[in-house]
């Protein structure tokens, strides 16, 4: 599925909500020590090398607070590798409303560039097969944690239920016969995933039509000789190989060279240090 682009609506949704929760009725602290109106300069600064997320975002907040805000050097885009040191944006703004801003707009910047630099170091090490998300995300946050894969160079998965027929391990306990619940797919869907836990099963997926077969905690080992089998019945070409569970950064380079053509990482967006900048005014 291809990676949609952020929504306008979306935007201002997480930006309202960001500065609803740290300013409310206003900085009291700097209100107290400087009047609006008055101008300042700052830069954002890495302090740590990494992919670019949530630029867009980070700006937009800006001109939220200050309408006149001036974007005076802005080097780097969304998807962009900045090394240590770099200076990602330099802008003028309102003094209060720049720091009343900082922390809503770190926050997300540091965030979604996390993300952003995790998947490329997956990415990296993947190469050539791609790497998917999953729907493991933070609860109303989906969208731009798979955005955020998309400036690492990651793929998207499903975005939820709704959107692609994918046949799980708790779907199959449930009706004790995945091969029932294939038959049931294909009546209304040409196109549907199947998660199995053995090649028997993989063998099965692909015969019934399977579209994509997702090989769930099979080590590189027991991948390549289900792949071996899928051949030699001259089934292999007729689905994509789809790697997930138990996947790491120290093995994910074994992953991808087991012949599978996609590999899903939930550790992309739900297990995630955020990326350290600053705001230096």
């Amino acid at each position: 599925m291809p990676n949609k682009p952020l929504m306008t609506a979306d935007i201002e949704s997480l930006i309202n909500n960001a500065l609803e929760e740290d300013i409310q009725s206003g900085d009291i602290t700097t209100r107290n020590i400087r009047s609006p109106g008055q101008l300042c300069e700052a830069e954002l600064i890495a302090k740590e090398t990494l992919i670019l997320s949530g630029m867009g975002i980070f700006k937009t907040l800006f001109l939220k607070l200050d309408s006149q805000t001036v974007f005076l050097s802005e080097p780097f885009q969304d998807g962009d590798l900045v090394e240590e040191g770099a200076m990602i944006l330099k802008f003028q703004c309102d003094g209060v409303k720049t720091l009343e801003g900082e922390r809503s707009g770190l926050n997300i910047l540091q965030w979604l560039s996390g993300i952003a630099t995790l998947t490329r170091k997956y990415v990296d090490k993947a190469s050539p097969v791609t790497v998917l998300d999953t729907r493991k995300t933070t609860p109303g946050l989906r969208v731009f944690e798979k955005y955020a894969v998309g400036c690492g160079g990651g793929t998207n998965h499903r975005f939820g239920l709704y959107d692609e027929v994918m046949i799980k391990d708790n779907h199959i306990a449930v009706e004790n016969s995945l091969l029932f619940i294939i038959k049931k797919a294909k009546r209304k869907y040409k196109k549907f995933e199947v998660e199995v836990e053995n090649t028997s099963d993989a063998v099965l997926a692909a015969k019934e039509g399977a579209t994509i077969i997702m090989l769930d905690n099979f080590s590189p080992t027991q991948i390549m000789k289900t792949i071996k089998v899928l051949k030699n019945q001259k089934l292999r070409n007729k689905v994509l190989l789809e790697a997930s569970g138990g996947i790491n950064s120290k093995n994910i380079s074994k992953y991808g060279k087991t012949g599978v053509d996609i590999i899903s990482i939930g550790s992309i967006t739900n297990s995630v240090k955020g990326i350290d900048m600053s705001l230096e005014i």
